[in-house]
């Protein structure tokens, strides 16, 4: 069982890096190749279709896992009528993107990406119910088989075709095609052990839906405060800002890269440290803060001596270089994110996930309420304003539920080596770059 928890643990992992690695090689890509207009247009329509996606999936994959993994023997109706529920709810979604979209007032080659790439909700939104089954059937193995390679493949041809003259149309067509080529790999994979019930049962139907309902709201929520500078910023701005801001964005993948990776190898032994008792919970918390803080705090202090030069460097386009104060203002965020994404799993551990709930809705109110005013302002610098309020919010908050429900962190033990690398990158700076 040790053995089994591991290994689906690194194959979730791995899936996660590559996918991550892989869409910050595709955006250096297109802003190399194509430049900050093409860029923002790609990732407005990116923006929309994680929205519409989560809205129309993400929650019922947290529902299917939860009731199958307590009766596995019900997965041939959720592998057939789950299908059709999963496929109501995405066309559903689309149409919804759609009808947004055209309402919008952004021009006819930027709707247009944002029509097609919005597509590859419906294949995306279907493999999160194949993914379900591979998660209960403990065969994710599966799932990195069908996913890895396409998503190396996709960012490949995509740099090539690029290269040989097409544009962001094309992009994203080929991130709808690998997503029906995904799907239809693991469709192969499952029908090899799994027979699915295709007989609609309307009760199943109704049931499920009624209880998709609080994690479809969750994960609504979620993206909706992710994505809701882009749009903004589109709206306001253009799409050469959304660019620039994606650009930036894109700076922080790695370190969000590393982030995720160490919580979500550390969160079953945070987990079973629940039961050891408060004390190892506290040096188990202390020892992930200290290393997430030991990358973040390099990081900002590199951003500020070099934010300028790294822009020009990885995109290869002087224009980029209008984004570095706004690089550096969202770089302060880092700090937020390496201490409350911890903290979020850490209440999870502990059964108070109820907390993140609340933190979502009241972060994202919070982005909604000072959004339009600063990003209508400011443009560029008022997105990343807003950014680092919101990141603010979520630290506050988690911090503050940490200290109230469970323990008190010693945070000079926390930053005494994360603050000692990061002087010392600071005086290296000095010395070579001034």
């Amino acid at each position: 069982m040790k053995r089994r928890l591991v290994g689906n643990s690194l194959i979730i992992l791995i899936n996660r890096v590559v996918q991550s690695v892989t869409t910050f090689a595709l955006t250096l890509g297109i802003a190399r190749i194509l430049g900050p207009f093409e860029l923002g247009q790609y990732m407005l329509a990116v923006a929309y279709y994680f929205l519409f996606m989560a809205i129309g999936s993400q929650g019922l994959k947290v529902l299917f896992v939860r009731e199958l993994s307590r009766d596995i023997q019900q997965a041939p109706k959720y592998l057939g009528n789950g299908t059709w529920l999963q496929l109501a709810f995405c066309a559903f979604c689309y149409a919804a993107l759609v009808i947004i979209v055209w309402v919008l007032p952004y021009t006819e080659d930027t709707a247009q990406v944002c029509y097609i790439l919005g597509l590859a909700i419906i294949p995306f939104s279907l493999s999160n119910v194949t993914e379900t089954i591979f998660q209960t059937f403990n065969k994710l193995h599966l799932m990195a088989i069908s996913t890895v390679p396409i998503y190396i493949v996709r960012v490949t041809l995509s740099v090539v075709l690029m290269k040989l003259g097409y544009g962001i149309v094309v992009i994203a067509w080929i991130q709808v095609v690998s997503e029906v080529i995904i799907l239809i790999l693991q469709w192969l994979f499952i029908l090899r052990f799994l027979k699915p019930q295709w007989r609609i049962d309307w009760s199943f139907l109704k049931t499920t839906f009624l209880m998709s309902r609080s994690f479809i709201v969750i994960e609504g929520v979620t993206v909706l405060q992710t994505r809701l500078q882009a749009v903004l910023l589109s709206l306001l701005a253009g799409e050469v800002i959304v660019g620039l801001y994606g650009a930036i964005t894109q700076i922080m993948q790695p370190f969000q890269i590393i982030n995720h990776s160490i919580i979500v190898s550390v969160f079953p032994t945070m987990s079973k440290s629940v039961v050891l008792g408060m004390e190892q919970q506290k040096k188990l918390t202390q020892r992930v803060l200290e290393a997430l803080l030991l990358f973040a705090l390099p990081t900002i202090v590199i951003i500020f001596f070099l934010g300028e030069q790294l822009l020009i460097f990885l995109y290869r386009d002087p224009e980029f270089a209008l984004g570095a104060d706004a690089l550096k203002i969202t770089a302060v965020a880092l700090i937020s994110v390496a201490v409350y994404r911890p903290l979020g799993y850490l209440l999870v551990a502990n059964r108070l996930e109820h907390i993140n709930m609340r933190e979502v809705i009241i972060t994202t109110i919070l982005g909604l309420a000072i959004a339009v005013p600063l990003i209508g302002r400011f443009q560029l610098l008022g997105a990343a304003l807003v950014y680092v309020i919101m990141q603010l919010s979520s630290f506050i908050q988690y911090v503050y539920a940490v200290y109230s429900e469970l323990f008190k962190v010693n945070v000079w033990a926390t930053v005494r080596r994360p603050l000692l690398l990061s002087g010392l990158t600071a005086v290296v700076l000095l010395i070579f770059v001034r």
